[in-house]
């Protein structure tokens, strides 16, 4: 049977949940390996964050980046798995961490330097949230326009396009709370503070910023088998330096996902899968474009719902 060619998007940072993983490694002897090299490489037991948590556990940066990581490309271990030479890729994005994934899909460096990569991006994206004071707050019903100047006004940074309508800002706490109280006037329908651990794509990453630089320029990267979407740019990024490039602005920069679907939507890619846990990318993407197919792959019963889905 023929299906059609698949954009993968691998999920970020607060999709992660207690038994992530868990029915795909029990299903698929690949999606299990990926784990099992993983949990290896590992000062720390991924199966038993990722499985049982606790959930305070889960959530350090430290540890639910690799996790992550780890259970995107399970999910697309398990969807090769089961549809072999019908399966497809056309292109990869991923949102924050998710585009670190993306790459190890596409072939930019392989999944045990990506691991590296993401096991040491999430403890020094921990160590600048230990060593400062921020937060993040969502603003819903403004336009990219209203949220800027806002952002301007009260000295934070626009972390996340997330789509039309759904932005977020980062920066130090006090900060956050004079942009939660000024949004109604300067015409944000919505603003609350999101419950994360730091200032994530904002300034106060800078040290983190710095130290992955120095990380990436020693990691192997080639160019990627397929398009995979920059989340700075939201255009590919192909050429080696070009990758590190974005890799590294990513820790302070703004996260350009709305741009980064549209622009996938645009070259005429149609069907698109979420790998990660949860449906955060599937949601968004029907706020981006509306009756966009995007369906969720991270668990077994995802993966066979996916599956039929493709079918039709």
């Amino acid at each position: 049977m023929s299906f059609p060619s698949i954009v993968f998007l691998f999920a970020g940072q607060g999709s992660q949940a207690l038994g992530m993983g868990q029915s795909l490694a029990e299903r698929s002897p690949a999606a299990r390996a990926i784990l099992d090299e993983a949990d290896a490489a590992l000062d720390f037991s991924l199966p038993e964050v990722m499985f049982n948590g606790p959930e305070e556990e889960l959530t350090r940066t430290s540890r639910c980046q690799p996790a992550l990581y780890v259970h995107g490309l399970m999910s697309l271990a398990a969807l090769r798995e089961t549809l072999g030479d019908d399966l497809t890729l056309s292109a990869a994005a991923g949102l924050s961490l998710g585009e670190f994934t993306a790459h190890a899909a596409a072939g930019s460096f392989s999944i045990a330097d990506g691991l590296q990569l993401v096991a040491q991006r999430g403890q020094f994206m921990e160590d600048a949230c230990e060593a400062t004071d921020g937060s993040m707050a969502a603003m819903i019903g403004g336009s990219e326009e209203q949220v800027r100047d806002l952002a301007k006004q009260v000295d934070v940074d626009v972390a996340n396009l997330n789509a039309p309508g759904q932005i977020v800002v980062s920066g130090k706490r006090e900060h956050i709370a004079a942009a939660i109280a000024g949004a109604k006037e300067a015409g944000i329908r919505i603003a609350k503070e999101i419950k994360v651990a730091g200032a994530y794509h904002s300034s106060l990453m800078q040290s983190a910023q710095e130290k992955l630089s120095k990380v990436l320029a020693d990691t192997p990267i080639n160019e990627p088998n397929f398009p995979v979407i920059s989340n700075l740019t939201g255009q590919p990024a192909t050429d080696p330096d070009e990758i590190r490039r974005t890799l590294e602005a990513q820790v302070t920069g703004s996260v350009r996902w709305s741009d980064s679907v549209s622009y996938l939507l645009d070259q005429g890619h149609t069907h698109f899968l979420e790998g990660g846990p949860g449906k955060v990318l599937s949601g968004l993407a029907g706020r981006i474009r509306k009756g966009m197919f995007c369906k969720p792959t991270g668990t077994s019963d995802e993966l066979d719902a996916a599956i039929e889905a493709l079918k039709g």
